[in-house]
């Protein structure tokens, strides 16, 4: 049975060539990086040349800018908490309702610990953030906005230069959560007044606990690890120099490719939308129709439960992620469905670079039959079936799905 990953948003294949670059870094050139001899200065000068390459994926104006770090969600919080640490006066911060949980729980945190005042600005039924409600918040006791560039679920995306703007006029410092665009959307941050900016390489076909937090010249920035004098003061701890490589090649790569990721796999994207519309009646695409990112489909199937579908679609080789989550026994939308008013769950598909019109082809083929059939075992029998019965009750006929109950 042929794999197919449609859950690139959760990570991505990491590139043959980002391997090959990392290599050596575990063998041959094991040197520390601070160290001044030749093992390390060889080092060294590879971890410079990946900020290089990650800077010009994002059009920062100084390789300086970058620092790296193990993830996006060590990003975001290493912007949030720097900018309170920088700016004691202000104790408050404007965060949007969707925001992923690495937002979100340390918001929840800080304000249950310290005091802190939280904006979760809300959004409308396609995901769009309230630009009145926004303004709004913005008051001069607001120490940082953190507003993601698009969103992981819908793929709905943020008007971020603008609401830097915005943030500035008040004297607040401005954070986008930007993992799920970099490497999707072309960037030029020197031409905005984003303050920082925190990306993931596992999600732009690199590896796994590497990322890095953009931090624009001039921006006061109080660390988060304290230690040595490693990444220019900001971020100490001996380097994760074949992750850094890696990253760097993934950004290299992501430049070339970008073309690719808005046309052909937008292609992509939209041929499933379209033929699962046109297959599946009550079905319906949630997110900004125009402002979307190329490679997200977020869809709801009216009279389903949402985790149930990935887990049949997984049992045919196809991967991709409900937008539910599981609490007390019972499927709920996601935070980010409610936060759009939808009282149904949804499945996201998300692609690559990696996938092709016959990663489509099988999707429109096994998912009408997937449907049917759970509709027809949510209806079937007295009262409305539980989470349970949809995770362990459920199996397809291999006559009609080509797979194993």
């Amino acid at each position: 049975m042929r794999l197919i990953n449609l859950d690139n948003n959760a990570t991505t294949r990491v590139d043959p060539w980002v391997v090959k670059a990392m290599l050596p870094f575990f063998t041959d050139q094991f040197g520390n990086p601070s160290s001044i001899h030749g093992f390390g200065t060889s080092v060294a000068a590879a971890v410079r040349k990946a900020r290089g390459q990650l800077a010009a994926l994002i059009g920062a104006e100084l390789d300086s800018e970058i620092t790296f770090t193990s993830g996006g969600t060590e990003s975001d919080n290493a912007a949030i908490l720097s900018a309170l640490e920088a700016m004691p006066d202000r104790t408050e911060i404007v965060t949007s309702a969707v925001e992923h949980p690495a937002v979100l729980t340390l918001c929840a945190h800080l304000e249950k610990t310290r005091g802190v005042k939280v904006h979760r600005i809300p959004v409308d039924r396609r995901g769009r953030l309230d630009l009145d409600a926004y303004r709004a918040a913005l008051n001069p006791h607001v120490a940082i906005v953190s507003i993601m560039w698009a969103n992981n679920e819908t793929g709905t995306i943020f008007p971020v230069a603008k609401l830097a703007e915005l943030a500035k006029e008040a004297g607040a410092l401005f954070h986008t959560d930007a993992v799920q665009a970099v490497g999707k959307l072309p960037m030029d941050l020197k031409s905005t007044p984003i303050d920082m900016l925190s990306l993931s390489g596992h999600k732009m076909h690199g590896p796994k606990g590497i990322g890095a937090l953009y931090v624009k010249h001039g921006v006061p920035f109080r660390s988060l690890i304290k230690g040595g004098h490693q990444e220019h003061d900001r971020r100490a701890g001996t380097e994760n120099t074949p992750g850094i490589v890696g990253l760097g090649m993934a950004a290299e790569l992501a430049l070339k490719f970008m073309d690719d990721e808005n046309t052909r796999v937008r292609s992509l994207r939209d041929r499933l939308e379209k033929g699962i519309l046109r297959r599946i009646p009550n079905s319906f695409v949630t997110g900004d129709p125009l402002e979307r990112l190329p490679n997200t489909a977020n869809i709801v199937f009216e009279y389903n439960e949402g985790d149930a579908i990935p887990l049949l679609l997984s049992r045919v080789g196809i991967a991709c992620s409900s937008g539910s989550a599981c609490t007390s026994g019972s499927l709920e939308p996601s935070h980010v469905l409610r936060a759009m008013n939808a009282a149904h769950a949804a499945v996201r598909f998300s692609f690559s670079r990696y996938n092709g019109e016959e990663d489509v082809d099988r999707v429109l083929e096994v998912l009408p039959a997937i449907v049917e059939k759970l509709r027809g075992f949510r209806s079937s029998g007295p009262g409305k079936r539980s989470a349970e019965d949809l995770r362990s009750g459920l199996c397809l006929s291999s006559r009609r799905t080509g797979s194993r109950p």
